[in-house]
């Protein structure tokens, strides 16, 4: 049924308005050629019973229809914060997938690092123990064997010097004298038989004679340089000391260079772990934060696909039931028509085929004629005609009563008066009365018609207006979901360009720092480099002059050579700390200056990958105000269209669907009833006045004397 339904509205339909036209037309005619029965009588009662059924099933289907009018407005607004929970559902499954494919690829990568790193460092450190070990056997050999050569040379400095001074006192003439090698060694023999050297000393300097006989034997040019100066024993000796220092400062070169070279390889591969195990601890760093998020957003995902399974589901569940309550709503219409029908056709049955069985069992019968006189308002009944024109008076007035019909009262009120005129003036007021029931039932039809037409008007048109307004609703909800939607990734893209932004600050920032401290770092390392260049010079060059100086043959006066001996070692140490100084001055430089690059670069890298990001942020951010601006226009076309829709609707609500009664209505309504109903007691009143003066007359013989007319 339709909203506020009811028999004698214009919404009611067409058939309902039909059926009782005919009702009432069966009733009046009936009325008039029989002599209706009373108010008061079975059929009556149950016309009035069906009749008060019709009313409470009409209230209900009225009851339904609000009902599952509230019920689809809540389906589609459900639906519809469904759907727009299922579209930020998949948008959100979409980013967090593909912000774990990202934190995947990274751990991939970084754990590739850490790898690559820890081996990196394993191999530096395996190469540092290999490289301090052959160090220590270096500096171990080193030290024997410059051990060796110092007591070398002081077995030979201290025998130089007892054979000149036993030259000079004229002892030991003979082992001045010139000889082989082989004499060398037989002098050195005497020499110890003399007690003048220990017999470990002549091993050592027997030892080192060998050592330059296997030379000499395999290098004819030394054998020649050494025959040049075999002229005596000093004089071998001699060459024996310049060789043995020879080797001395070639065997502490060696030692400089090679300490050098090891501190040199050793600065590097620590300064490469050292910058190895700094990358390794950020990468770790780097993997357990990207770790971290990447299982937050799995975690994420799990509920994200959970949520969205569920509002499927939901949704899926909410058509079901909302389909069902349609279809059940659907029956119950189906039904409450048809219950209708049947009411409304066992009251046609009634009202077309019981009047004559009613009139006959509770008619005249069953009623006097003073009772017939009272409802017509005149003193006496002479004719068929008057007693089917009082009949017909009662039944219209019961019927207007019934109905609450202000137009069938007036009826029955004319025809009162019409009857009452024609007694009065003796005429016949029959046809006066068919003239006003005949005018009523055109009157009756003609509303019926108009009413069907206006029914029909205002079915389609609220159909129509309704299906609009759902339709256009639905267009402003999604507008305004997919605004939302943009406007809410239109934030945060903004957000992720300020933070980028800043992040690109930073990064400049940062490398504008880091190149200042490069600068200065440059210059610091140019201005020291050739102090530390320069000194190195100096010590060397003051080496030479030292080593040359104590080298000479034949000084004037009696050098302090071991004092200069001191000096140079001193030296020695210097240039070696020099030396050291240097390398490690240049080290830092070069690994400061790699480092430098390598974090250039990669800022170049960043800040390029960052700069795009921003520009396809920005493009994406201008392209989503453009949408917003665009659905906001459609919706505001949309929003406007939809108040046409709205205004047409509330004007078409207020044409077609009725009104309750005023209580000015229901005033007005019941003073005209209590009116009548005085006006009625004033008749039977006046009437009961007649009987009691007529009281000695039989009741019996006055109904005759009232039928006498007739006959």
């Amino acid at each position: 049924g339709s909203s506020n339904f009811s028999l004698t509205s214009p919404e009611a339909p067409r058939r309902w308005r039909c059926s009782e036209m005919k009702m009432f037309r069966a009733a009046l005619l009936a009325a008039v050629a029989s002599a209706a029965a009373p108010e008061g009588s079975p059929v009556q009662k149950v016309l009035q019973l069906l009749g008060d059924l019709e009313g409470k099933i009409i209230a209900e289907g009225e009851a339904a229809q609000k009902t599952f009018h509230e019920v689809g407005e809540w389906c589609e607004e459900r639906n519809a914060n469904l759907g727009f929970e299922i579209k930020t559902g998949k948008t959100k499954i979409e980013e967090l997938t593909a912000s774990i494919g990202r934190a995947a690829s990274e751990i991939a990568t970084l754990e590739g690092k850490i790898e690559d790193t820890a081996a990196s460092l394993a191999t530096n450190e395996a190469d540092l123990a290999a490289a301090s070990k052959i160090r220590a056997q270096e500096e171990a050999d080193f030290t024997a064997e410059e051990k060796e050569l110092a007591e070398v040379v002081d077995v030979l400095t201290r025998a130089i010097g007892l054979l000149e001074r036993q030259a000079k006192s004229g002892g030991g003439a003979a082992m001045l004298q010139t000889v082989q090698p082989g004499g060398l060694l037989n002098a050195l023999q005497a020499m110890v038989d003399a007690s003048m050297l220990g017999a470990k000393d002549v091993e050592k300097l027997t030892a080192l004679v060998q050592q330059s006989d296997d030379s000499d034997e395999s290098e004819a040019p030394a054998a020649a340089a050494y025959k040049s100066h075999s002229g005596g024993i000093i004089e071998t000796l001699e060459g024996l000391l310049d060789k043995a220092e020879a080797e001395l400062d070639d065997a502490r070169k060696k030692e400089v260079n090679s300490k050098h070279e090891f501190e040199m390889l050793k600065q590097s591969l620590e300064d490469e772990m050292k910058f190895g195990g700094k990358t390794m601890a950020d990468a770790k760093k780097r993997l357990a934060a990207q770790s971290e998020s990447k299982a937050s957003d799995e975690g994420e995902l799990q509920v994200a696909k959970k949520d969205l399974a569920t509002d499927e589901e939901t949704k899926s569940t909410l058509k079901q039931d909302c389909e069902a309550k349609a279809r059940d709503f659907e029956s119950e219409v189906k039904s409450r028509g048809e219950e209708l029908t049947a009411l409304a056709q066992a009251k046609k049955v009634l009202s077309e085929m019981t009047g004559g069985a009613e009139a006959l069992s509770y008619g005249l019968s069953q009623t006097s004629f003073a009772q017939l006189a009272a409802v017509a308002g005149v003193s006496s009944l002479r004719t068929t005609a008057d007693l089917a024109n009082f009949e017909a008076v009662r039944f219209v007035r019961n019927l207007a009563r019934r109905q609450k019909s202000e137009a069938l009262a007036q009826l029955a009120r004319r025809m009162a008066t019409a009857m009452r005129a024609g007694a009065t003036a003796g005429q016949d007021p029959f046809a006066k009365v068919k003239q006003l029931i005949g005018d009523m039932i055109a009157t009756l039809e003609k509303d019926a018609q108009a009413d069907a037409t206006h029914k029909a008007y205002c079915d389609k048109e609220m159909a129509e207006t309704e299906q609009k307004h759902i339709e256009k609703s639905a267009e402003v909800d999604k507008l305004t979901t997919q605004i939302d939607s943009m406007s809410a990734r239109s934030v945060k893209l903004k957000e992720e360009i300020a933070t980028t932004q800043a992040a690109l600050s930073a990064l400049t920032r940062a490398q504008a720092e880091a190149t200042k401290l490069r600068a200065e770092e440059k210059a610091e390392y140019e201005k020291n480099k050739p102090e530390m260049e320069a000194g190195l010079q100096g010590v060397k060059l003051a080496l030479k002059v030292l080593r040359e100086y104590y080298a000479q043959e034949g000084k004037g006066h009696s050098a302090a050579e071991g004092p200069g001996t001191g000096i140079i070692g001193l030296l020695e140490v210097v240039e070696s700390d020099f030396t050291k100084g240097l390398a490690e001055m240049n080290v830092a430089e070069s690994a400061a200056q790699s480092e430098y690059e390598t974090d250039t670069r990669a800022n170049e890298i960043e800040k390029a990958s960052k700069e795009t990001a921003v520009k396809h942020m920005t493009k994406e951010a201008a392209t989503l105000q453009k949408s917003i601006a665009e659905t906001s226009s459609d919706r505001e076309g949309a929003h406007t269209e939809l108040s046409a829709i709205l205004e047409y609707k509330a004007k078409l609500d207020e044409i077609c669907i009725a009104k309750p009664e005023t209580y000015g209505e229901r005033a007005a309504r019941r003073e005209a009833e209590i009116a009548g109903l005085k006006e009625a007691l004033e008749i039977l009143e006046s009437e009961t006045a007649l009987l009691q003066r007529k009281r000695g007359v039989s009741r019996l013989r006055g109904a005759r004397a009232a039928l006498e007319p007739m006959a």
